[in-house]
């Protein structure tokens, strides 16, 4: 029964797939299965599934020395999507099934004692490493359809179906085996991007506060409010995705990876729908960062091209937060381990909510503060001011009166702030490419400045309001960007001083800082 084979198959390194060789060799020695090639535990647990996935389905462990080999050697294999590939090499190498059914595919899925293949984590990642490297892609028949045109997506439900394609004489055994899974595409655009999302229609009052999320939604913007309890920050937090564009095709890709590999549903995200994630003021660095072991993405990468919604933003502990500082400019997450760096997508809309001081009601017009203001220095000091100065927009919230909730008032609806950011992207990008700035200008300093054409008049009230505030270069630049989306909003080439001075406004807060 010796003999040797070898079936593709892929691992995942942060939210990449990549390509993996699975070889197997059947020869003379102790009976028994080795795995090398640098697996996990998961990988080396495979020995026992897929001994026992065997014999449930009638075929035969060889009871000689099989050397299972994942190359390349120097990448560690994690998780039990290597169940299915190792299996299939075996029965291949000692003669017990048809080469074809594993001829240019890549193969993954865990499998259960009984030998039905289970779907594993990342089917999507594993669908473009299989598009991109030619392969078709054969996986459980219940993973997720992978919306790539142009990729043979195949499903197998069990063992058993190997074992009846290889039995049947004549015919393709792949037709026999295999079940083609159903087609899927991204909805690009298709959606209003809402979701299940609640709507600011429900939200008395607070339009001053709609109009700042409008302005930080059509420029992605930072935004932090911070005001007493039942103020209704968490109430505006929470619609600022039903406000957002849908994703785009590229975007909702970007997006979907990341919730794959982290074994979360994906079509919510691939239908157009922007995440909205909100981790608890208890994350650890490594739950909002991401780490781990095995590495996995965190809660700012899942909420890549969607809004971060981080409340009670005090409570955080001030290491978690500093953590979040450089994906906020950069857009993407560096993790380094001793065997290289894994790098996360991490571009996401930060919205934050947090109280004034320990009691909750400092600033508040009904109700004492009772914190001294050392205490209250100290609590908005777990913050940091490299993070402040990093959020574009930050808001004092008010208790809306007891007689406006009673009356039913109602506010400017989503669909109505919705229209209003759609109509700003469509003009800030109609300006980028009149002025020929492309993604990677986006943010620079002179970039932002040239794209304000500011008076001069306009530009020495800026100077001065800077000068008075002492306000420091990042300051100055954020305020800038939001009046540069300010006069979006308006349809305007140029900022005016109106545009300037509702964004310092929107910057310079008493107990806040600038």
């Amino acid at each position: 029964m010796r003999g040797q084979h070898s079936v593709m198959s892929a691992a995942i390194r942060g939210v990449e797939a990549f390509l993996v060789e699975v070889e197997v060799a059947i020869t003379s020695g102790i009976p028994g299965m080795f795995i090398v090639g640098m697996p996990d535990v998961a990988v080396q647990e495979a020995r026992e599934r897929v001994r026992a996935s065997l014999k449930s389905s009638g075929f035969s462990m060889p009871n000689e020395r099989v050397v299972v080999n994942l190359a390349p050697s120097n990448l560690k294999k994690v998780g039990s999507g290597f169940d299915l590939p190792i299996a299939m090499g075996i029965l291949i190498a000692s003669g017990q099934i048809d080469p074809r059914l594993a001829a240019g595919k890549l193969i993954v899925g865990e499998l259960g004692l009984d030998g039905n293949v289970r779907a594993v984590p990342g089917t999507l990642a594993f669908g473009m490493c299989a598009f991109d490297s030619g392969y078709a892609l054969l996986c459980a028949d219940a993973s997720d359809a992978v919306p790539i045109e142009g990729l043979r997506q195949l499903g197998l439900a069990s063992l058993l179906d190997l074992a009846r394609a290889s039995r049947a004489t004549g015919g393709d055994p792949c037709e026999l085996a295999y079940r083609g899974v159903p087609s899927c595409r991204i909805v690009d655009g298709g959606l209003s991007g809402s979701g299940s999302y609640p709507d600011y229609a429900d939200v008395c009052g607070h339009e001053v506060a709609k109009r700042a999320l409008q302005i930080a939604a059509a420029g992605s913007h930072g935004v932090l409010m911070m005001g007493p309890p039942g103020s209704g920050k968490t109430m505006l937090a929470s619609r600022v995705a039903s406000i957002l564009p849908p994703l785009e095709h590229h975007e909702a890709l970007e997006a979907a990876v990341v919730h794959s590999v982290t074994g979360e549903g994906v079509d919510e995200v691939l239908a157009g729908v922007r995440p909205f994630r909100s981790p608890h003021h208890s994350a650890t660095l490594a739950g909002l960062v991401g780490g781990g072991n095995p590495i996995r993405p965190g809660e700012i990468s899942l909420a890549h091209q969607g809004v971060l919604f981080l409340d009670e933003l005090a409570e955080f502990k001030p290491a978690v937060l500093q953590g979040i500082r450089q994906p906020m400019e950069s857009g993407k997450v560096t993790l380094t381990r001793a065997d290289g760096s894994i790098v996360f997508p991490a571009r996401f809309m930060l919205v934050a909510a947090s109280n004034p001081c320990p009691c909750g009601y400092f600033g508040d017009e009904s109700k004492p503060c009772t914190c001294s203001l050392t205490q209250i220095r100290q609590y908005q000091g777990r913050i940091g001011g490299p993070l402040m100065d990093r959020i574009d927009i930050h808001l004092d919230i008010k208790r809306i009166p007891s007689d406006s909730f009673v009356a039913g008032q109602t506010g400017t609806s989503s669909a109505e702030l919705r229209e209003g950011v759609l109509a700003a992207r469509e003009f800030a990008s109609w300006r980028r490419a009149r002025d020929g700035l492309d993604e990677s200008g986006l943010g620079k300093p002179r970039s932002i400045i040239e794209s304000c054409r500011l008076a001069p008049d306009d530009k020495a009230f800026l100077e001065q309001m800077a000068r008075v505030y002492d306000m420091s270069g990042r300051s100055i630049m954020r305020t800038l960007n939001v009046a540069r989306t300010i006069a979006d909003l308006s349809q305007k080439e140029a900022v005016d001083r109106s545009c300037v001075a509702e964004a310092l406004g929107f910057r310079i807060r008493e107990g806040i800082g600038g």
